[in-house]
């Protein structure tokens, strides 16, 4: 028991049969008991639920008893050809009592009701006025006993969807699916039942999970974060010879492919793979920590595969495989951007320009604010000579290319973008129990680059260059996966849009480099997600915890419910403007980015 909680998950094991992966089904919930089945073993165990029950009715008001066991396993065929089909998903809820609308089981119901599983929808039976326990058992609790103490008790028949009928083996992939769908429909028939029997007042279902992370937990997030921290993936996949490189390209007409130079490994990769395989994920008991590690895990592997092809044709399918094609909608809204906006925003100039020097400092300063405010901001600022131009936050510090030319009005912007989010989630998270939250959850830059992009036309940065930019960044991709050729993605750029060589050289570089990296793609395709994400009534907080991705959101909200994390020690500076108030409340679910455009078009 996590925690004085209002009801108990009970699974009782049959020595009579074979049972594998139903006693799972309990060990997700911040209160249960994993019991014996044999007669000599459970002597005492009546009385050790009716104690707990007796105390926590004496505490909260009420206490909720379910117990959880497995029908008889059976198969499904085809009633024509006889073949073996998937199995639905079956659930039989079983009380002694009726029950009312808001009630508890009712809530079950319709919960159990949702999950789905191999496309399949679930069938609910509730049984009224029956025992309910299992099959052979004799019920924990007497009904008369069950009066006396206040308390409820209800059964729960599973049908086992997530083994193989005969031999019983547990199919891994499907238990790990339907734990965590049942998890959250019993953690809201608990969260109806505090609500309508009990004391206690939870503001949200999620607040019945467990507010601790198990040993197990910590040490494989450890583990992976550690790991992660072995190798800079995107400095490892950069050129250190960019500028030379243009050098070549430029002499020579754009027409041959310039060849490009990558720092050495400072690491083996075959000796992280085999680090990383040796992180047990599968044992994190939890379904949702076990689900993000395991995915985190699968990136991490194919990232370190992608080092080893670096400059190699292997290079773009492993690409694909953690940042993916260019969707047709994405491609088509980036042609509409470059096709709306002029050649040459207003705001764009060349004069005046900051260099890496002056603009350091004022990273430097926008650090002091964070770090005043929580002292554990210890982010640093550093020009480097092997970045030549651009910013890059590593770890929890900004590089800066020593040749960076910035234009004063796109200042505030990049400062909103580099430190205000991307330093800004990196050391929220450090404020948490889970480093992962640090280095990134898979698949985190979709919304990390969007959140950044998101910021800049909060304080009124996003430019028509920035845009133009960042959809030609997308069509780049896009024609590199289609096997275009460097020189004429280049071309491409520079007669059909109109950029300027040396802007259209560093965006098809981006785009090449490694062998083919489609993760510039993700700013505009993060900025569309946030825009969808926002519309649809989401909370800012949750997405500055960590790097996490939109599928993570939930999860988030999840562990920030039940106290497993906190509310993040640091918001962005920018948010703390009536300008910005008034944008973020502009934001509807009718909002787009071509909608983003004419607003900063408007207020030019």
């Amino acid at each position: 028991m996590d925690r004085a909680l209002p009801f108990l998950c009970v699974y009782r094991r049959d020595p009579n049969r074979r049972d594998e992966g139903t006693a799972k089904l309990v060990t997700s919930e911040a209160s249960y008991l994993c019991a014996p089945g044999a007669e000599v073993e459970r002597r005492g165990l009546k009385r050790l639920v009716r104690r707990l029950a007796e105390t926590a009715v004496d505490q909260l008001g009420s206490f909720l008893i379910l117990e959880i066991w497995s029908a008889p396993d059976r198969a499904d065929r085809d009633k024509i050809t006889g073949e073996l089909i998937l199995p639905r998903p079956e659930f039989r809820i079983l009380t002694r009592r009726s029950h009312e609308a808001e009630g508890a089981v009712a809530t079950l119901e319709f919960a159990l009701q949702q999950i789905r599983l191999h496309r399949k929808t679930s069938q609910v039976q509730i049984d009224l006025h029956c025992q309910n326990h299992p099959p052979g058992k004799k019920p924990l609790v007497s009904q008369a006993a069950e009066s006396k103490t206040g308390c409820d008790v209800l059964g729960l028949e599973v049908r086992p969807v997530y083994r193989d009928h005969e031999s019983g083996e547990v199919y891994d992939r499907v238990l790990r699916s339907f734990r965590r769908q049942i998890s959250h429909a019993l953690k809201k028939s608990f969260f109806a039942f505090a609500l309508n029997r009990t004391e206690v007042r939870p503001e949200h279902y999620f607040e019945f999970g467990s507010s601790r992370l198990p040993k197990q937990v910590l040490a494989v997030d450890r583990q992976l974060a550690e790991l992660n921290s072995q190798f800079n993936f995107l400095l490892l996949v950069t050129p250190i010879n960019a500028e030379r490189a243009w050098n070549d390209f430029s002499e020579r007409g754009y027409r041959k492919p310039p060849v490009f130079r990558y720092r050495p490994l400072d690491a083996d990769p075959l000796l992280l793979k085999r680090r990383l395989m040796k992180i047990a994920t599968e044992r994190v008991d939890d379904p949702t920590l076990s689900y993000v590690f395991r995915q985190t895990q699968y990136e991490l592997d194919r990232q370190i595969t992608m080092l080893s092809d670096i400059g190699t044709f292997r290079f773009l399918p492993g690409n694909l495989q953690v940042f993916a094609a260019v969707k047709p909608k994405l491609r088509d809204l980036a042609l509409v951007i470059l096709q709306k906006l002029a050649e040459r925003d207003p705001r764009s100039t060349k004069s005046n320009q900051l260099g890496a020097g002056k603009f350091a400092k004022l990273a430097e300063k926008e650090i002091q604010y964070y770090r005043d405010r929580w002292p554990a901001f210890t982010a640093r600022v550093t020009t480097r000579d092997d970045i030549y131009s651009g910013l890059m936050v590593s770890g929890g510090d900004l590089l800066i290319g020593r040749q960076t030319r910035i234009a004063p009005g796109r200042a505030n912007a990049l400062l909103q973008h580099e430190v205000g989010t991307h330093l800004v989630t990196y050391y929220n998270a450090a404020a948490q129990p889970l480093r992962l939250l640090q280095v990134g959850l898979a698949g985190y830059d979709v919304l990390q680059e969007g959140l950044a992009v998101l910021a800049e036309y909060l304080v009124g940065g996003l430019s028509e260059a920035r845009m133009r930019t960042l959809a030609a960044r997308v069509i780049a991709a896009d024609q590199m996966v289609r096997g275009t050729s460097f020189p004429d993605v280049f071309e491409l750029l520079v007669d059909e849009y109109q950029f300027e060589p040396r802007t259209a050289y560093t965006i098809t570089l981006r785009v090449f480099r490694g062998g083919g990296l489609t993760k510039d793609a993700l700013y505009l395709r993060g900025l569309v997600e946030i825009l969808e994400y926002l519309g649809r009534g989401g909370d800012l907080e949750p997405l500055l915890v960590g790097k996490i991705a939109v599928e993570h959101v939930p999860i988030m909200e999840e562990l920030l419910h039940s106290g497993v994390l906190r509310s993040p020690p640091l918001k962005p500076k920018y948010l703390e403007t009536a300008e910005t108030q008034r944008r973020l409340e502009g934001i509807s679910s009718r909002t787009t980015v071509l909608d983003l455009i004419e607003k900063e078009r408007s207020e030019a």
